[in-house]
């Protein structure tokens, strides 16, 4: 039920103007656009408003048709996280493929590229990079969307990717501040906790942040994750202590913070969306990301009223929301000035992208590490996918593996899927592949005990399988031929078919 107040006073369009919502459907609904009529300022893309560049293009056209300077935002990681080519997977690898290459020069050119074809769609500001240092190889949820598990790589290859994607007027939103590495609970079901010393997050989960700030991310996302060394009784998304005494004044950052999504349950299950929204605007956050879950009118009017509720009994400051609105226009600002230097768009940006479009193959063929070796692949072979349950943020919409590569390079090639819940799943492999050449393509065996029993079952079995990790490469290499592609992209996919079909080449770690 909303509160019946006026759509025209100050409080409600700042109100608005925090919420970055996300809607239904691949043309802007008609309630979206009489909320950026009346102060929205943001608004979110996810894989269901897209379907082609062109569409998007429409749509963003369509979106600031009442409001030139409004943010579009979109969960673009590039690698395992896409949302632009949520159905085809990205033509981009991730971070952790960008870290294994570490060659700064490589990670800028891979965000400015995304950026710039962000850019032509209309999209202004991306929530990336991701600046959490992995070293938790258990964590279910960051994995190979870090750049890695030491610190100072993961420090440089933010700052990187910020300079790259910014350099194309798309505004960097670097997250999970302050560092989602060394949780073993997917913050989207439940509250991760963090428990180390000051000195252990100052040294390990701050530093990328630290990196982000120096190179002037325009934005900051919060974790919902407790860390009682900073707060013992509030997660970061809606403590003051962390975003106000440690972000802002401890660390100088003046950019925009927004939420991680508030319906995910680490925030919703505790304090309600409403309340949570409330709480992290009064706790420093800027804009509150919402929409992953709950895409409707009524979720947006949810939270405007209570922000405007809070305002009037005097649990938000209004000069709060007010402070929090502003920075939300003045990001909106700096994209339009942006995008008016023309390196955002056209003939100009693609001039300044080198080595050119095909950067992301480029940088997923760098990224691939061969351990063994095999002979070229020249009759069709049998492709078995070992799948287990996608991370929220990833999704299950986007195709990942090596089969439908392998078979655009050998046709006839076959696949098929098998899980934890098969039945001896060596044994359905092996009956399945006959005597076609086997591969094996799975993604953290490290992480499921399943996996790796199956693959020492069907080494022992077929001796020459090649085995693809599209994960995090934790666990040792198994098979004659061991392929790890640091992540799952269809660049990566492709990367690791080229090396099958044309054998290792001396390519061997």
């Amino acid at each position: 039920m909303t509160t019946s107040i006026s759509t025209t006073d100050t409080v409600t369009r700042d109100a608005l103007a925090v919420l970055q919502p996300g809607f239904t459907g691949t043309t802007a609904p008609d309630w979206v656009l009489r909320r950026v009529d009346e102060g929205l300022a943001s608004v979110a893309l996810f894989g269901r408003n897209i379907r082609t560049a062109e569409q998007v293009t429409a749509l963003t056209a369509q979106l600031r048709a009442g409001r030139e300077d409004l943010l579009v935002a979109i969960d673009e990681e590039g690698g395992d996280v896409t949302r632009l080519e949520v159905r085809t997977g990205s033509s981009f690898p991730g971070n952790l493929a960008l870290g294994h290459v570490d060659d700064l020069g490589l990670t800028r050119d891979v965000a400015r590229e995304l950026g710039r074809r962000l850019a032509e769609c209309g999209v202004n500001l991306n929530w990336a990079p991701s600046a959490d240092v992995n070293s938790n190889p258990g964590n279910p949820i960051i994995g190979v969307r870090s750049f890695g598990a030491d610190t100072e790589l993961v420090a440089r290859h933010t700052a990187a990717y910020i300079e790259g994607l910014q350099s194309s007027g798309v505004a960097a939103c670097t997250k999970h501040f302050p560092g989602h590495g060394d949780t073993a609970i997917d913050s989207h079901h439940a509250m991760p906790r963090i428990d180390v010393d000051l000195e252990t997050l100052h040294a390990r989960e701050l530093v990328p942040f630290r990196a982000a700030i120096a190179a002037g991310s325009k934005c900051v996302m919060s974790a919902h994750i407790l860390l009682p060394a900073l707060d013992p009784d509030r997660p970061a998304t809606v403590s003051p202590q962390i975003l106000t005494g440690l972000l802002r004044q401890e660390m100088g950052y003046d950019g925009l913070i927004v939420t991680d999504a508030v319906e995910m349950q680490a925030i919703a299950a505790t304090y309600g969306i409403e309340q949570g929204s409330v709480l992290a605007i009064a706790a420093g956050a800027d804009a509150l990301c919402v929409g992953g879950g709950l895409e409707d009118d009524g979720t947006v009017l949810r939270l405007r009223d209570a922000l405007v509720r809070a305002v009037h009994s005097g649990e938000l400051a209004e000069e709060r929301l007010a402070d929090a609105a502003a920075r939300v226009r003045a990001l909106a600002s700096w994209t339009q000035a942006a995008r008016g230097t023309g390196t955002a768009s056209g003939a100009a940006a693609q001039e300044g992208t080198a080595p050119g479009s095909d950067i992301g193959l480029v940088a997923a063929r760098r990224a691939v590490l061969v351990t063994g070796s095999a002979a070229p692949l020249t009759t069709p072979a049998y492709v078995a996918a070992f799948t287990s349950a996608s991370n929220i943020a990833v999704g299950d919409e986007t195709p990942w593996g090596v089969a439908a590569e392998l078979a655009r390079l050998v046709p006839g090639t076959r696949t098929g899927t098998y899980s934890g819940e098969t039945e001896d799943p060596a044994a359905a492999v092996l009956r399945a592949a006959g005597d076609r050449p086997l591969v094996v393509v799975v993604r953290d065996v490290h992480r499921h005990a399943w996996m790796g029993e199956a693959l020492d079952a069907l080494v022992a079995r077929r001796p020459g399988t090649v085995v693809v990790e599209m994960g995090v490469p934790q666990a040792a290499p198994r098979g004659a031929l061991h392929i790890a592609t640091h992540g799952a992209a269809r660049v990566c996919g492709l990367a690791a078919a080229e090396v099958i079909v044309h054998g290792t080449d001396g390519r061997t770690a």
